[in-house]
């Protein structure tokens, strides 16, 4: 079975990124534990738009999905009410897809 790779598209105004980067980085580590976890890159954009791109791979979609409503639905709501920080993204797009072919480096 393929992995599956789902990337969460970040619109983030300029004035938002390095907030949004430093969430990222307070939060590093919390998807590595769980279960079908197999990789993570958040992508800051270059030239000529405001979109990062959260890229993750999955063993398999039960595994993101398990992700989902575990760890990343408690990290995304934060604490009491009315404590929770404005988010530093004002749009959110998932896009979803399955490794049909991938490549490494060639050993020396």
């Amino acid at each position: 079975m393929p992995s599956v790779v789902k990337i969460n598209v970040l619109t983030v105004p300029a004035e938002q990124r390095e907030v949004l980067e430093k969430r990222f980085a307070s939060r590093a580590h919390a998807v590595e534990n769980s279960d079908g976890f197999e990789w993570f890159e958040l992508l800051r954009p270059v030239e000529g738009t405001d979109t990062y791109l959260v890229y993750t791979r999955w063993r398999d979609e039960a595994s993101f999905h398990a992700w989902m409503e575990g760890p990343m639905k408690a990290a995304h709501q934060g604490g009491a009410e009315g404590e929770r920080p404005k988010p530093a993204a004002s749009g959110s797009t998932l896009w979803s897809f399955e490794v049909v072919q991938q490549a490494g480096p060639k050993s020396a």
